[in-house]
């Protein structure tokens, strides 16, 4: 075994060893409310739990907020939610069975932004529409993604990034979470804005990645920010911009993607709250208020800042206009750069 093999070992131990720690912590957090006192979704005799999809597997940034959610929910819906980790097919097999499951609430599903892009490189008929076949809750939390470069590589602004890139075009390497994705969708939309020329390597998640600039393999990389944030606070990596609306307040120094030249332009994974199309729409109020409630407490706010990630719930109106924007927004980016699905 190599050297980086011995150290990508330890560095995934370490990463699954602080996503158990962080679910742990997170789900300790006191529950407010009595439940008995709620009238159950399915009446008030029913022990029937409420699932909760994660189409992704059991330790990633999707799991730990749904687990956080389940720990807490019970409090204010009067009903158990117990989380279903259906992951394969980047997402799209968790995704499809929650369009297919019945419409009574009893069906939940937490998604990150791939929920929006799978659909746009998709090679056939996609498995499922995320406008036609969901009923928007909640937005969740989000996270900005952020570019970053080895802390010794010379370069400190996304301006210094681009100018490299042009003095030797096609040359420069940056890494994503993998092929197609939100963040590789965002970083092709940027480079075409930047003028630069760039070759995309896909890592199978973000903290490989990250890794790989670390290393040295590629020249920058691009992931959410809880992938990079450790190797940043230890002034390993050098973050030269962040994706979401407004600087990161560990990373002040840092400006947003916008501020560095790229108007309007916003690079952020965010974790959101859907039901299957045609659950009642007072149904979806309640779990709306419900997250918004759980979400809304101080610990819990502290605790995902720690984490990386900030808390956006919103209004299911909010969330389904979102989709309704981003859909054909990231469509037209795959479709312009001729990325489809592997």
């Amino acid at each position: 075994m190599s050297d980086d093999d011995g150290i990508s070992r330890l560095a995934a131990r370490r990463r699954v060893l602080r996503a158990a720690a962080c679910t742990a912590a997170l789900c300790a957090v006191p529950a407010m409310g009595q439940a008995k006192q709620l009238v159950p979704f399915f009446g008030r005799s029913s022990r029937k739990p409420v699932r909760l999809v994660v189409p992704f597997a059991a330790g990633g940034t999707t799991d730990i907020i749904a687990r956080l959610l389940a720990a807490q929910l019970p409090a204010y819906l009067g009903q158990s939610v117990i989380v279903e980790n259906r992951p394969g097919a980047s997402g799209n097999i968790g995704v499809a069975s929650v369009a297919k499951a019945e419409a009574d609430g009893g069906t939940l599903l937490l998604v990150s932004s791939s929920f929006v892009t799978n659909p746009a490189i998709a090679r056939e008929r996609p498995a499922y529409d995320p406008v036609r076949d969901f009923a928007p809750v909640s937005l969740a939390v989000s996270s900005p993604d952020v570019i970053v470069v080895r802390a010794e590589s010379g370069l400190a602004t996304l301006k210094d990034l681009q100018d490299a890139a042009g003095r030797d075009p096609g040359t420069l390497t940056y890494a994503t979470p993998g092929n197609g994705n939100s963040v590789h969708l965002a970083a092709e939309l940027l480079w075409r804005r930047a003028g630069v020329q760039a070759l995309h390597v896909p890592y199978s998640g973000a903290a490989p990645a990250v890794l790989a600039a670390l290393g040295g393999q590629v020249d920058c990389a691009l992931a959410a920010l809880p992938a990079a944030q450790s190797f940043l606070a230890e002034g390993r990596l050098r973050a030269l911009a962040v994706g979401g609306d407004e600087r990161w307040p560990a990373l002040s120094g840092v400006p947003t993607i916008a501020q560095s030249g790229f108007a309007d332009f916003r690079s952020e994974t965010i974790q959101a709250l859907f039901a299957p199309a045609g659950t009642p729409a007072a149904t979806v109020e309640r779990v709306n208020k419900a997250v918004a409630e759980v979400l809304g407490k101080e610990p819990v706010r502290k605790q995902l800042d720690g984490l990386g990630f900030r808390v956006v719930a919103s209004s299911s109106e909010e969330l389904k206009a979102r989709v309704a924007q981003e859909v054909p927004k990231w469509a037209a980016v795959a479709s312009q750069a001729g990325i489809s699905a592997d």
